[in-house]
């Protein structure tokens, strides 16, 4: 029986014995693609090859790729453990085709690979398999296309019965679309009988067909040879390609004979060691089952998901991640396991997956840290949900009459499910214990919309295919990158000129467009790195033809320049090309000391510093990273200190030229969110003969670097900041710019020693000496207010008002802030005796309010209810406990007529 890890490395082996390139799994966080929330399909690193956006070496890839699918149209996350097949994380097998083979070969390799006896191959019987393709529908409006008889005829052809090849009508399951436009094509689909003990609905003789769970898809083929444009035109592509999908754990189940892909041994392990975590069997209850298997599959999304650089938080993949390990504690704490558990599962995740992940080992520690710090705040937001459900019961229980059955909202219910993540079921067994009722519709209701919510952020625009002018230009002429070598490069041959209209042979004076040539000096925005700007000539340089605004790839392997032209331009013409030299320096430096600092935040930080982002601009750099605090000022002193010794050391910086593997091998740091090249990768080094790897720094870049470290000049950090949960910010200088900044503080400096009438060095100890000063002065100022607030409790008596036979005030108060309002509380309560009173002061163009209740009155009036309606009228709110309650608002013109009108509220409430 072949294992989950031999599973996977047979389907990679035979691809790549025919002719494709095996490209390692990508990033769960899609890369520049805000149509996606997480990478979910095994195409979507190769979007952009299949837009026509980006080339590549190679022209038939394989891979086993890492995808989430938690919520939305693809997966609902609670199904997930209570069936057969429902995952948050899984490996999506597939092979590809960039305009090379199309559905011939494509079938004919599905064919080998499930049905061949022949060693490498998985030998599945044919009479278990069936094979739908696309049986026609309406692809656009009035677009309509038939049934696709080739693939029919293929599969026929090549030994599959024609009985078992079956033409399925409409769009949901035979046609693939990337978007609403963009590429799309027929599908054809492999399925695999488990046979009658499968079904989970108990059919024994039910044909293929039924959704009950005994047909299950194992492979789908996209034949992707259609271009749908915005306006629904449908036209074939120029070059068809393929992308199939064959989901491991699936493929697993079949060849290891079990009917649930949690009976594989792909997760065996990890519910093996969450029944031994919680002392209950496997297998001997249906419930507890389920619980495990969400142990085991949460913990390998959340795992993963933090392995590739997501945190924990309340909006976009963070929240997702919450959701799942908060699922996943929630069943846990079912199976009785209150401490932190699934950070230990996650470690298991790591160790099962050392083989074809070896990055997640490397970061377990971080990952693990993560995961249990989520735990152990999750298990303080379950005490925070009990205690808000119990709140909720003791008010609904007040306002509910002996003659009428209390119900709890379903919108409620939602609430403490979605922020404190109490089950639903907890919620509604607390509530039937009670005699409450609840109406899960309306929780329902709650629970779409929040969805649809989630759906809409992460909607995104769908990326178009690449403008015919640059997909055509790509396929014959590549940039050759000139600024490496300099800012300035003669005989530059213009290949093409692209405006809004589409390509034009020349582009006269004044006007502006792109411009694509066969090599350049000029830097493309990449990397972060912002584009370079500078200037086109004349091959002699005589003549200044255009402003170059910046550059940028339209497509892989081209640069296009942003240009307005001072001169006609035409195609074929041969020009210079200078970029702005002393702008490029300081991108040099700034891109360098990024360098350098990552480098020293992993050194002080810790190795679980991450790179989420970054900017290299010629008056700044900023670099996003991971981490779980606010970076203090001793540790930003000691990073400033370690980047500035590395300056001084002045080490040459080495680039060199070589394949991902070995670049790896040889310790260099790679963002796996980030796409390179199998082949090919630039690897730039700073060395440190004082280290024993030989290296300060070593990461993959392809931006432009000083010659040595010292070139840097000087490194300052100026901001440090939060820009996330889990993700820190800091912004920094370097070069002039960060001489510039110590001239200006020099020069505060003296100023501020000018006006304190002391040397720069006492500084400090006058600033000190002032805010003592002041802070004498204001408690002198509060005393006296206190006391003139004192000497008006008097003349308050005089306005208090009976109402019910009980003593009532309502009042503004001149000259007091909130924190005098307090003061006054006890005083009057005890001049009054029994009674009501609400105090208002205006401060600063804001309202506080204070209202007291006397102790011999709290069983009929509430302050917090007082305070709330008087607030309300000054488009404020507040609330506090039956006897004192504060409040504040801003609507000033109103509060007169509010404090009169609580004589009328306190009639109403006795």
């Amino acid at each position: 029986m072949l294992t989950g890890q031999q599973i996977r490395r047979t389907v990679l082996d035979f691809f790549a014995a025919n002719g494709h390139r095996v490209v390692r799994s990508s990033s769960l966080v899609p890369m520049g693609d805000a149509t996606l929330l997480f990478t979910n399909a095994g195409m979507n690193q190769f979007k952009d090859v299949f837009l026509g956006l980006e080339q590549r070496e190679y022209r038939r890839a394989t891979s086993s790729q890492k995808c989430v699918r938690a919520g939305g149209k693809h997966n609902d996350l609670e199904n997930v453990g209570f069936t057969n097949r429902h995952h948050t994380f899984f490996e999506m097998l597939g092979n590809f085709s960039f305009g090379d083979y199309f559905k011939k070969d494509a079938v004919a390799f599905a064919w080998e690979l499930i049905t061949s006896s022949a060693p490498g191959r998985f030998a599945i019987p044919v009479d278990k398999l069936y094979f739908t393709v696309f049986g026609g529908a309406e692809v656009a409006p009035g677009v309509t296309l038939g049934t696709d008889e080739e693939a029919l005829e293929l599969w026929v052809n090549i030994g599959a019965p024609r009985g078992r090849v079956i033409a399925v009508p409409g769009l949901t399951e035979n046609f693939w679309a990337m978007g609403e436009t963009g590429p799309c094509g027929p599908c054809s689909e492999i399925h695999y009988d488990m046979g009658p003990a499968a079904s989970d609905q108990g059919h024994t003789d039910c044909a293929f067909g039924c959704d009950c769970g005994r047909y299950v898809e194992i492979w789908n083929l996209v034949f992707m040879q259609f271009n749908r444009s915005a306006t629904g035109e449908v036209t074939p592509l120029p070059k068809p390609s393929i992308d199939t999908g064959m989901g491991l754990e699936r493929l697993a189940a079949v060849l290891q004979g079990k009917i649930s892909n949690y009976d594989t041994d792909i997760f065996q392990p990890l519910v093996h060691f969450g029944s031994e975590l919680c002392d209950k069997p496997y297998g001997k209850d249906h419930s507890t089952d389920a619980s495990l298997r969400i142990l085991a599959d949460h913990s390998r999304a959340a795992a993963f998901l933090i392995g590739d650089g997501v945190i924990p938080s309340n909006d976009g993949r963070g929240y997702v991640l919450r959701k799942i390990i908060r699922r996943a504690v929630r069943h846990g704490r079912m199976l009785g396991l209150e401490r932190p558990f699934l950070f230990e599962m996650a470690q298991l995740v790591a160790e099962e997956m050392r083989e074809p992940y070896p990055e997640l080992l490397e970061s377990i520690s971080r990952v693990a840290g993560v995961i249990k710090h989520e735990e152990e705040r999750f298990a303080h937001t379950i005490d925070l949900g009990l205690k808000k459900l119990e709140e909720d019961l003791a008010q609904l229980a007040k306002s509910t009459t002996s003659q009428s059955r209390p119900t709890y909202p379903g919108e409620k219910a939602f609430r403490l499910y979605d922020t404190f993540g109490l089950p639903l079921d907890f919620i509604t067994d607390v509530l039937r214990d009670q005699g409450i009722a609840f109406d899960p519709a309306e929780f329902d209701r709650a629970m779409a919309e929040q969805r649809e919510r989630a759906r809409a952020s992460w909607k995104g625009g769908h990326k178009e295919i690449a403008s015919p002018a640059y997909a055509k230009l790509a396929e014959t002429v590549r940039t050759d990158p000139d600024f490496y070598r300099g800012t300035s490069a003669r005989d530059c041959r213009i290949e093409a000129i692209i405006t809004p209209t589409g390509p034009v042979n020349e582009l006269p004076a004044g006007a502006e467009g792109e411009i694509v040539l066969n090599h350049t000096p000029f830097y493309a925005e990449s990397g972060g790195q912002v584009g370079d700007t500078g200037t086109l000539w004349n091959n002699e340089k005589s003549l200044e033809l255009g402003e170059v605004r910046g550059a940028y790839h339209p497509v892989s392997g081209l640069v296009a320049h942003r240009i307005l032209a001072k001169e006609t331009l035409r195609v074929g013409e041969r020009v210079a090309g200078e970029a702005d030299a002393l702008r490029r320096e300081r991108n040099k430096r700034n891109h360098t000391a990024t360098h350098l600092m990552h480098a020293a935040l992993r050194n002080i930080l810790g190795t679980h510093v991450k790179q989420a982002g970054s900017l290299v601009a010629p008056d700044r750099l900023r670099f996003d990273f991971t981490h779980f605090a606010a970076v203090d000022a001793a540790e930003l002193t000691d990073i400033e200190q370690q980047v500035n010794e590395q300056i001084r050391l002045n080490a040459e910086i080495l680039t060199d030229i070589t394949t991902i593997d070995d670049a790896l091998a040889s310790g260099a740091l790679a963002f796996f969110g980030d796409r390179y090249p199998e082949q090919n990768v630039r690897v730039v080094t700073i060395p440190d003969p004082n280290s024993p790897r030989g290296f300060y720094s070593k990461e993959l870049c392809g931006g432009t670097h000083v010659t040595r470290s010292g070139d840097i000049g000087v490194f300052k950090i100026a901001v440090e900041q939060s820009v996330a949960a889990g993700v820190r910010r800091i912004e920094a200088i370097t070069g002039e710019g960060a001489l510039a900044d110590y001239q200006r503080a020099r020069q505060l400096l003296s100023e501020v020693a000018g006006r304190l009438h002391v040397s720069e060095g006492e500084v400090g100890a006058a600033l000190e000496r002032l805010a003592q000063a002041q802070k004498q002065a204001e408690k002198q100022l509060e005393t006296v207010r206190r006391k003139a607030a004192l000497t008006k409790l008097d003349s308050l008596l005089t306005e208090v008002r009976t109402v019910k036979d009980v003593r009532v005030l309502a009042t503004e108060i001149d000259g007091v802030d909130r924190e005098g309002l307090r003061q006054l509380v006890d005083p009057l309560r005890q001049k009054m005796g029994s009674g009501v009173f609400v105090l208002a002061a205006v401060e600063n163009g804001n309202v506080a309010l204070i209202s007291s209740v006397t102790r011999d009155l709290s069983s009929r009036l509430h302050a917090g209810k007082i305070i709330q309606a008087v607030a309300g009228e000054i488009g404020g709110k507040g609330g506090g406990r039956p006897d004192l309650a504060e409040a504040a608002g801003k609507d000033t013109s109103n509060l007169k007529s509010a404090l009169s009108r609580v004589y009328t509220l306190i009639e109403r409430m006795l």
